[in-house]
C-alpha cells in the first residue's frame, strides 16, 4: 500500500530533502552501472527507482543523523543496527522482483525503510524485527507515513511468518551465518525468490563487524521445489540474530 509522506512544517526543509533524495537516486544509478559485471545488468527496474525516489529516508533515521539520510551509505539506527545503504536496498528490491500485489516477507526490518520501499511499489509486505524498540518505532513510523498496509511484528525472523506463507519473495536484511534458515526456504513459494546476505567466515561476526566474508545470494525456487543459487556480489551486513541460536 503506497502512502503519501507527511510534509514538515517548513516547506524549505522538504524541498532540500527532495533535492538530496533525487541526487541519491542518481548516485544509485551510477553505482549500478559500475557494478554491472556483478549484477548482469546496468539498470534496475524503474518501479524500484521510483519507489526509492519517493520514500522519505530521513524519516527513518534518528534526528541526529537526518542530515546524512541521502548519503549513499548505511547509517546507524541504534541498538547496534543500521539502515542499509540505499544502493543495496534498490539492488535487493530489484533481485526480489517486487511488484504490485506480490506477498513479500522482510526479515530484519530494523527501522522499516525496506518495508516502505516495497510498500511504495505496491507489494503486500510482512516485516519481522527482533529488537522490540526498533519494531515498535518502525510500526509507528510506517503508519504515520501512510504505509498502514505493512504488517510488522517483533519476533525471530529466522523462523519466518508461517501463518502468512507462502511468499512470492523473501528478503533478509541481515547476514545469515553459513546457511539459510530452513524455515525461510520452506516458506518460499515455488517460483519464488529469496535474497539473503550469507556470512562465510569461520565464526559469526561480532561488533564492530570487521573483516566480514559475506556474499549476497539470490535463491530461486523451482516449481518442483528445487533451489538454484546465484552469488551476486560481496556485501557487509550486521549479523542475523536468531532467538533459537542465541544472540551473537
Amino acid at each position: 500500500m503506497s502512502g503519501s509522506p507527511e510534509q514538515s512544517p517548513d516547506p524549505r526543509e522538504d524541498e532540500a530533502f527532495a533535492r538530496a533524495r533525487a541526487g541519491m537516486v542518481e548516485e544509485i544509478r551510477d553505482d549500478v552501472r559500475r557494478t554491472r559485471d556483478y549484477l548482469h545488468k546496468d539498470t534496475l527496474a524503474e518501479a524500484v527507482m521510483d519507489a526509492v525516489g519517493k520514500v522519505p529516508r530521513h524519516r527513518f533515521l534518528p534526528v541526529t543523523y537526518r542530515d546524512r539520510a541521502y548519503e549513499n551509505h548505511a547509517q546507524p539506527i541504534g541498538h547496534g543496527q543500521t539502515i542499509s545503504q540505499p544502493y543495496m536496498v534498490a539492488v535487493i528490491t530489484d533481485l526480489a522482483q517486487a511488484e504490485p500485489g506480490a506477498r513479500i516477507l522482510e526479515v530484519g526490518s530494523g527501522c522499516g525503510y525496506q518495508c516502505a520501499v516495497l510498500a511504495e511499489i505496491g507489494a503486500e509486505v510482512y516485516g519481522i524485527e527482533i529488537v522490540p524498540e526498533l519494531a515498535r518505532a518502525a510500526e509507528s513510523r510506517l503508519a504515520e507515513l501512510g504505509y498502514a498496509g505493512v504488517r510488522l511484528r517483533c519476533g525471530d525472523g529466522a523462523q519466518g511468518w508461517p501463518e502468512a506463507a507462502p511468499f512470492d519473495a523473501i528478503i533478509v536484511s541481515a547476514a545469515a551465518w553459513r546457511e539459510i534458515p530452513p524455515a525461510l526456504l520452506a516458506q518460499l513459494k515455488p517460483g519464488g525468490r529469496l535474497v539473503v546476505p550469507l556470512e562465510r567466515g569461520p565464526a559469526k561476526a561480532r561488533y564492530p563487524f570487521l573483516r566480514q566474508d559475506q556474499v549476497l545470494l539470490l535463491v530461486q525456487k523451482g516449481m518442483d521445489g528445487g533451489l538454484h543459487r546465484r552469488e551476486i556480489l560481496p556485501v557487509a551486513f550486521v549479523p542475523l540474530v536468531s532467538a533459537q541460536a542465541g544472540k551473537g
